[in-house]
């Protein structure tokens, strides 16, 4: 019996960002076990992508690797938005793969688009996302009853959805490598300390990628309170972060009055990857390592620690400190724990989950206040609070200190361990049955004719294009035109972008059935001539052809051209069928097969294209042109 086929979608398991993380700790596990088809989905590459070839299982990329395609994307805001998180190629990557399950691990509104298409729910479809706000996100629960296995980051976001009546969605946490994050010996930290020309300072440390969620100004205030209260503590405050985004953290230095000397920071080598911690002295630096000039960079989700690394900056900290407005996980928390730390985290969203007594946390408390335009709940993290929660710990007996860290070790390794998920993952699959893939994306014929009623509101009027001329429904794509009406464009811009992706989609739609038909056609060997256009050049070619089909008397030739033009080559004995031409066609390999992609002909010719193209494909032919020309 074959292997069971897993698509597993997210970042690219070798990014930096905690879906990342996530993502290869999982198929790390399940490619372990040996008993899965695995294919990793990967946001933010091409199809074929280089990169996504250097990993144990199958691996390709969310974007086309058309460049044509690909400005397009580019060009079109509300295209380019969800194009980053798969829409171009979900389709295809289904039909071409056809996986027994679908694993998608990404923010919620990913999938919007998602659930209503025809594979959904005809093959396993699993969604394992993280919600860090109340009230819930509406995307979220709309599609709460088209989800069969809801899996949530953090449990405040499960209690949430109960109470709304979706008994469905259950908390599954994001998974860490347990083995990777550990305390170092007493002897270990001194050492690793003087690495870094650091001994008694009471170091509060701080992982996190710099954006605004982060609260930062309120850690800052927090920790200037410990540090007037405490002189003795020599307190150095360590922000592992980026400094060239997100929160202008020196300018926040100097209104604050905090000397910049007691804030420490990581530098990564972009050159040897070594790093460095030490005080914020510029956003590139020399490496000491290997001499390398301005190859240093304060940690960014490009330029990184690996974990090993990631560890030791742990180990140089006395106590953990996470205030956020909101989150899904917040893996930096659990990383932290890992190392017995005991860590301080705001109690809110999913923070809940790592202050209580048992996770061997402490809560900050907050203050609540409203996003502007979402208006959902966000948490302002109080100083004071900080500060307490800070002093407190700094007086903690030593032994108290380690048997609290010892708590919030086990109790990651009993929810959060690649093992405990990776088993809950792998439990799961297992009990689901094969998918025999009879059914059929049902392929919608667009209608770019259709004349919308100028008299129904803005709502109804956009709702009627989707309706009328795309033959879908978008509730998002709904607002984002109505917003676009309120701001930069006028009804007749909306209405020509809609019939012009009416007619690119009836074209890709004819070309996806004319290649499926291609590809259940005769098992004779093919040959594609190509040439979209040009009276004089389709007329020379009919001698072209009659040389080709000497040099290859056991292929079958097809012709592409434009359809004003069938009526000079269709009577041509030796072409089998005369076929309408797509810009797509410009890229002969495409034609010919790259990488993993369908192989439709043997060989491509293409004239128009460049003397460099002209006859020659694959290294394969033998041919001896025999074109006259007459007096």
């Amino acid at each position: 019996m074959r292997k069971k086929r897993i698509i597993i979608h997210s970042n690219f398991c070798k990014v930096f960002t905690g879906f990342g993380k996530h993502k290869k700790n999982l198929l790390t596990y399940l490619y372990q076990t040996g008993k899965y088809d695995i294919i990793e989905l990967s946001n933010g590459f091409t199809w074929d992508a280089e990169l996504l070839k250097f990993v144990p299982w199958k691996s390709y990329g969310t974007l086309p690797d058309d460049q044509e395609i690909l400005r397009e994307i580019a060009n079109d805001e509300r295209r380019k938005a969800v194009a980053a998180y798969g829409s171009e190629m979900i389709d295809y990557a289904i039909q071409e793969l056809k996986p027994d399950i679908y694993l998608g691990i990404e923010d919620i509104w990913a999938f919007n688009g998602f659930v209503d298409k025809e594979w959904w729910n005809k093959i396993h479809c699993i969604i394992h996302t993280t919600l860090d706000s109340l009230p819930l996100l509406q995307d979220a629960v709309k599609i709460a009853p088209k989800i069969n296995h809801y899996f949530v980051w953090a449990s405040f976001a499960e209690k949430a959805m109960h109470k709304l009546g979706h008994k469905n969605v259950k908390t599954i946490r994001g998974t860490l490598q347990t083995s990777s994050f550990y305390r170092f010996s007493d002897q270990e930290r001194s050492a690793l300390r003087k690495k870094f020309k650091l001994s008694d300072e009471y170091i509060i440390g701080f992982v996190f990628r710099n954006q605004l969620r982060k609260s930062v100004p309120n850690l800052l205030d927090g920790f200037k309170l410990f540090q007037t209260n405490n002189p003795q503590s020599k307190a150095k405050l360590l922000l592992h972060t980026y400094w060239n985004e997100g929160w202008d953290i020196l300018k926040l230095l100097k209104e604050k009055e905090i000397d910049e000397k007691n804030i420490l920071t990581t530098y990564v080598c972009r050159n040897c990857n070594s790093y460095n911690v030490r005080s914020f002295s510029g956003h590139v630096m020399h490496c000491d390592s290997c001499r390398t000039q301005n190859s240093c960079e304060t940690a960014n989700v490009k330029v990184g620690v690996s974990e090993e690394q990631l560890n030791e900056i742990y180990n140089l900290m006395d106590v953990y400190c996470h205030p956020f407005t909101s989150g899904g996980q917040e893996i930096p928390v659990q990383e932290a724990k890992l190392t017995e730390l005991i860590t301080l985290v705001t109690n809110y969203s999913c923070g809940e989950d790592s202050c209580t007594d048992e996770s061997g946390g402490l809560p900050l408390e907050w203050a609540e206040y409203r996003e502007p335009g979402t208006q959902f709940i966000k948490a302002s993290t109080l100083p004071n609070s900080i500060y307490s929660q800070l002093q407190y710990v700094y007086n903690l007996p030593l032994e108290k200190k380690k048997e609290i860290g010892a708590k919030a070790r086990k109790y990651i390794i009993d929810y959060y361990s690649v093992e405990v998920v990776g088993k809950f993952f792998e439990d799961l699959f297992d009990s689901l049955p094969y998918i025999d893939y009879e059914f059929k994306n049902k392929k919608t014929q667009c209608n770019p004719f259709f004349e919308p009623d100028s008299n129904l509101s803005d709502k109804d009027w956009i709702e009627s294009l989707y309706t009328n001329i795309l033959g879908k429904i978008d509730t998002a794509g709904v607002e984002h035109w109505i917003n676009r009406l309120k701001t930069d464009l006028k009804r007749s811009d909306i209405l020509t972008y809609f019939r012009k992706t009416a007619i690119q989609t009836n074209q890709k739609t004819f070309l996806d059935d004319m290649l499926e038909s291609l590809n259940k056609s005769s098992n004779k060997k093919k040959i594609a001539y190509i040439q979209p256009d040009g009276a004089e050049e389709i007329i020379i070619s009919t001698s072209i052809i009659s040389s080709i089909k000497k040099a290859y008397p056991d292929h079958d030739i097809y012709y592409f051209t434009k359809s004003e033009y069938f009526d000079l080559i269709n009577s041509h004995p030796d072409i089998v069928q005369v076929l309408n031409y797509f810009d797509k066609m410009n890229d002969v390999l495409f034609f010919e097969g790259r990488g993993s992609n369908t192989k439709y002909f043997d060989m491509v010719f293409a004239p128009y294209l460049s003397i460099r193209n002209n006859y020659y494909r694959n290294a394969q032919d033998n041919l001896q042109y025999n074109v006259y020309e007459s007096n």
